[in-house]
């Protein structure tokens, strides 16, 4: 008779399976949406280059999108470069849609972020529960899972879900190479921080969470682990993208104004911007409290809270301009975020239960939980809202015009009117002659200004409703 296996089988995690459920059920919300929601403007910078891809091959060393405009590199970019995060991702989302060309390209394109947003759920599960305790991992997760806030930003079509998840799951993975030894964990741990560096570069401003884990576990032997040096090869694909995209300057937006452009940096409208409307109010729901008893919770888990932390204050203070403008460049830092309320729930509920109150702890600690989500939700609620009359003057130009024609579609620089209209073209009105020299063929606005009466008295009006009005600029 053979002789029983020894290997304990791994228990169904129920719990953990239904926070995953719970995530995606309340990611699912608005994924069949047009995109016009929130941020529109850069999620169809984005999902253009996967449809550029679709239609014309994919060469991911030479991404274009839809914009052929010079608003964000200040040159002239008739051949529709962009030249920003390795598009590794719009390739494998293209290669999708290519063979299956059923498929939509904005759910395809939402449904993978969701994806990274879950192993991102997982992700934290784990580390919570390995630097503080099942339970702490636990709300991480739950945390994650349904914060407003996080839920909209983990299903956009933005770098950012998928570099969150690389991020948070090259700390996981290192973590657990230190203790298991499994060079598997290594590997999966380089890779994923050299794919988040190829996304984004600001994954340097988490490399010192790297560095605490390793300095950690090896104190002064870290510089005699060769293994280690690894994480610098990881900057190499990023510098070498970098050098590359120098051939493409009219594919690079501006990005120095990033930093500190206005003076904003630590001054009273930083904290305001920052600490009160988009902390405060718009992601924590007014638990800030939570926040602050998990850092003074003095375990295993509050010195990962510490440095991590910090990496967020760092990034908020060098980034200052980019921070305060966009509030999306917030959604890297949320995986610290779920892991300090996680612990911070925790501390409440641990305190009454150690004299013999848990059902109260459970109690404010739930409580706590739903006060937070109601109140993010005031301030979220309103980033699905999507612009119809966009979405009709977009479809009127896909019916109406030649597939290859350019357009102009004044949208103060927002390129999600080309994306609606599915043609590539010039994102601002002015110095038509030129813009008609250079190409453009047809003109659409869902403003009935000045220059669009002026036009229509020179040129044939295709199309005009209470809406959207479409010019033909050419016999």
């Amino acid at each position: 008779m053979p002789k029983p296996s020894l290997r304990k089988r791994p228990e169904l995690n129920v719990l953990l399976i239904c926070i995953v459920i719970l995530a995606l059920g309340l990611r699912l919300f608005g994924l069949t949406g047009s995109l016009t929601d929130w941020h529109s403007f850069r999620q169809a910078d984005t999902a253009s280059v996967t449809r550029e891809y679709v239609k014309h091959g994919i060469d991911i060393l030479r991404p274009t999108y839809q914009d052929l405009g010079n608003i964000q590199s200040g040159k002239d970019n008739l051949n529709g470069y962009r030249m920003v995060e390795f598009p590794f991702v719009n390739a494998l989302l293209a290669s999708v849609l290519i063979a299956v060309p059923q498929l939509d390209l904005v759910i395809v394109s939402r449904l993978f972020s969701i994806l990274c947003s879950l192993g991102t759920v997982v992700s934290l599960y784990y580390l919570g529960k390995r630097w503080g305790n099942q339970t702490v991992g636990y709300l991480a997760a739950l945390v994650f899972a349904s914060l407003p806030y996080v839920v909209f930003y983990s299903r956009v079509i933005l770098p950012e879900p998928a570099f969150t998840f690389l991020v948070t799951f090259a700390i996981l993975t290192l973590d657990l190479w230190l203790e298991k030894k499994n060079i598997g964990w290594y590997l999966s741990s380089v890779a994923a921080f050299a794919l988040a560096l190829l996304l984004k570069p600001f994954a340097l401003f988490f490399a010192p969470v790297l560095a605490y884990l390793a300095i950690r576990h090896f104190k002064w032997a870290v510089f005699k682990q060769p293994l280690l040096y690894g994480y610098g090869v990881t900057v190499l694909p990023l510098l070498w993208w970098r050098k590359w995209i120098e051939q493409f300057p009219e594919g690079i937006p501006a990005s120095s104004w990033l930093f500190n452009s206005d003076g904003i940096r630590l001054r009273p409208a930083w904290f305001r911007w920052l600490a009160w409307e988009r902390y405060t109010k718009m992601i924590l729901g007014g638990g800030n409290l939570l926040v602050l008893l998990a850092l003074i919770k003095r375990n295993k888990l509050q010195e990962l809270l510490f440095v991590w932390g910090g990496c967020v204050l760092m990034y908020l203070i060098v980034i200052a301009t980019g921070n305060v403008r966009h509030d999306y460049y917030q959604s890297i830092t949320t995986p610290f975020i779920a892991l300090a309320i996680g612990q911070g729930l925790y501390v409440i509920f641990e305190y009454f239960q150690q004299r013999n109150r848990a059902l109260l702890g459970a109690a404010l600690t739930i409580g706590s939980f739903l006060m937070m989500i109601l109140i993010s939700r005031i301030f979220i609620v309103g980033f699905y809202g999507t612009r119809a009359d966009w979405e009709q003057a977009g479809a009127a130009v896909d019916r109406l015009t030649p597939p290859d024609a350019k357009i102009i579609a004044p949208a103060f620089s927002d390129t999600v009117l080309l994306f609606q209209s599915n043609r590539t073209g010039w994102t601002v009105g002015g110095e038509i002659e030129k813009k008609i020299e250079m190409g453009a063929s047809y003109y659409v606005s869902t403003a009935y200004d000045d220059e669009a009466k002026d036009l229509e008295k020179r040129y044939q009006v295709v199309e005009q409703t209470k809406n959207h009005i479409i010019i033909k600029l050419t016999p």
